[in-house]
């Protein structure tokens, strides 16, 4: 038997575990014999072995375990108080022998102790320094033997004790009537954390466990943690707050459950795991709320990722993915996420939103929206551009909403977002590569592959790099009416931006050709704008017209936002205006119908 001390990194406090068998395995996961519940560990990260004349340690981990600060190689021999670094925790490991041997230092000094207690109005001195003189033993046998308890209880904790090895009584708690109160963090974290080693205890199956039944046996499993740890529990604690605390941490999604909830929330960004902002009506505001720990965070990233086939760990430390309702979430870790584990969540609303929305909002003008109905109709490319939050795929998924219904569409994502109205709609998704680097499939394959699916339009979330490629062929092959998102500040930057996303192919083609290319592939391109006050807007509608005599992109704006300074509130004030450019696809417009012969709204 061995026994393994390490101390909480969060709380501090030193925990003691007894081992039986001769194979420990020591890592993050529930597999193994040793469960160390912190990100910094691996989910295998070492093994122990316990042999007739000595404990050893093997690594397995791709960041190291240490022992006394120097990195092992193979099987390392351990020795008495030698430190085992295993990510952020320390371990030392005592066999049989050398906790007997503690235990007995310890009841000797306690019954020396006592002795000279006795006789310290005779001996004062004596007594001290004989005190003095143990007290590397008190310590040593304190951290190992817990007063007042067995030697070899199984996984104890090693609490406060007086000077006399008496453990510490819990200070008196002072009840208010009537003010209930959300329970500290230290207690949510020490009820998580006993609810796991319950469930691994008494469920065997999770995966064969419907989701409702695994949350009334988890909160039942609460309730009786909870009953047990009553006397540490204030009074003024509102039990069923955190109940409800713990178990969405456990199987849900923790605090992040009612900001998800909340419709006024748009985004939801965990800086980490004590800093978590929301932003509201185009504002960013500190919500208050916190996870336990930061293996809190880890676990609602792996709850969200795992079903969609994805992985997050050292060797990929960042993903995309999204939520049953569609919402965008990005996530990364350390060694990139310095501070811990981040989150951003891109909320979908409940319902899709559609053009009058937009209108409604003042997002868009009907004139704008009416136009861009006639050129989604009209077969008309088209690219939107904007910066990072400001609407570009809400837009996209309203105009890809005027696609007739007898039409087949293919959308294109790194992360499903799209929710299309009609029936005829294949959804492709990349997939990231797996553990051996195999089976990728990027947004450029996957738009290569829609080609051969018949597709009366290609719709694809958004261009980075060499698929735009792909996508302009596609426009000047036949697929004319696809739709694509782009960042950029203004439509002139995103046709630059669109040249060095062709040349990220690996084509060696002349600039000229590439602007060519576009120039022949694109009609419009939608700026779609995010101001500081918080509003969205679409700020231009242009025509991409050729190519001037320099081998330039002429663009011609049809609409343009023209701003009119602040009101009292901050608010933008402006208005859009008709540059009065008539758009020279027009009468293509006019041919099919969409349109009437002397205006094109």
């Amino acid at each position: 038997m061995i026994r393994v001390v390490y101390r909480d990194p969060e709380s501090q406090r030193e925990i003691a575990t007894d081992f039986d068998q001769e194979h420990i395995r020591v890592g993050r996961e529930g597999g193994n014999e040793m469960v160390l519940p912190y990100m910094e560990v691996s989910r295998y990260h070492a093994e122990l072995f316990v042999g007739p004349n000595a404990v050893t340690v093997t690594d397995r981990s791709t960041n190291g375990t240490f022992v006394n600060g120097e990195r092992v190689f193979g099987k390392q021999i351990l020795n008495l108080n030698d430190r085992i670094g295993i990510g952020n925790c320390v371990l030392t490991v005592y066999t049989e022998e050398q906790l007997r041997e503690a235990h007995e230092q310890q009841q000797a000094y306690y019954a020396q102790q006592e002795a000279a207690q006795q006789q310290q109005q005779q001996y004062p001195a004596e007594y001290y320094q004989e005190a003095a003189h143990d007290q590397a033993y008190v310590e040593q046998a304190n951290a190992l033997v817990p007063a007042g308890q067995d030697a070899y209880a199984h996984q104890q904790q090693v609490g406060e004790v007086d000077a006399h090895g008496n453990p510490v009584p819990p200070a008196a708690q002072v009840v208010v009537p009537g003010a209930m109160s959300s329970a500290p963090v230290d207690l949510k974290r020490r009820i998580h954390r006993r609810l796991l080693q319950y469930m691994d205890l008494k469920t065997l199956d999770m995966g064969a466990v419907q989701e409702e039944e695994l949350r009334a046996r988890a909160r039942n499993l609460l309730i009786d943690i909870i009953g047990e740890l009553e006397a540490d529990i204030d009074h003024n604690v509102d039990r069923e707050m955190l109940i409800k605390e713990v178990l969405d941490e456990a199987l849900g999604l923790g605090p992040l459950e009612d900001l998800l909830e909340d419709e006024s929330v748009t985004e939801i960004m965990v800086v980490n795991r004590e800093h978590i902002y929301v932003e509201r009506n185009g504002r960013i505001e500190y919500t208050g709320k916190t996870f336990t720990t930061h293996e809190a965070v880890l676990a609602v990233i792996e709850r969200i990722i795992t079903p969609l086939g994805r992985r997050i760990d050292e060797s990929s430390p960042l993903v995309d993915a999204r939520l049953k309702d569609g919402s965008r979430v990005n996530a990364i870790i350390p060694p990139l996420a310095i501070k811990g584990p981040c989150i951003t969540i891109r909320k979908f609303g409940k319902t899709s939103l559609t053009i009058e929305d937009l209108i409604n909002w003042g997002s868009i003008t009907p004139p704008i929206a009416s136009f861009l109905e006639k050129c989604v109709r009209g077969h008309m490319n088209i690219f939107i551009s904007g910066g990072t939050g400001s609407g570009k795929t809400t837009l996209l998924n309203c105009m890809a909403s005027f696609i007739p219904n007898t039409e087949r569409i293919i959308t294109i994502e790194d992360a499903a977002e799209l929710r299309l109205p009609q029936d005829h709609v294949v959804s492709l998704e990349t997939k990231p590569a797996n553990l051996e680097g195999k089976g990728e499939y990027t947004i450029r394959e996957l738009v290569r592959n829609s080609l051969r699916m018949r597709p009366d339009r290609i719709v694809v979330g958004e261009c980075r790099g060499g698929e735009a490629l792909d996508m302009l062929q596609a426009m000047n092959t036949g697929h004319d009416g696809s739709l694509t998102t782009g960042h950029a500040n203004s439509p002139t930057d995103m046709l630059a931006r669109l040249e060095t996303m062709v040349l990220m192919a690996g084509m060696d083609l002349p600039v000229r050709a590439i602007r060519e290319q576009i120039a022949a592939a694109l009609h419009v391109v939608v700026q779609q704008s995010r101001f500081p006050d918080g509003t969205r807007r679409v700020t231009h509608v242009s025509e991409v017209v050729g190519l001037d005599v320099d081998g330039r992109i002429i663009l011609e704006d049809i609409f343009k936002f023209q701003p009119r300074g602040h009101d009292a509130d901050g608010k933008v004030q402006g208005e859009i205006i008709m540059t009065g450019y008539i758009p020279s696809f027009v009468p293509d417009l006019i041919n099919k119908g969409l349109i009437e012969d002397g205006g094109f709204l």
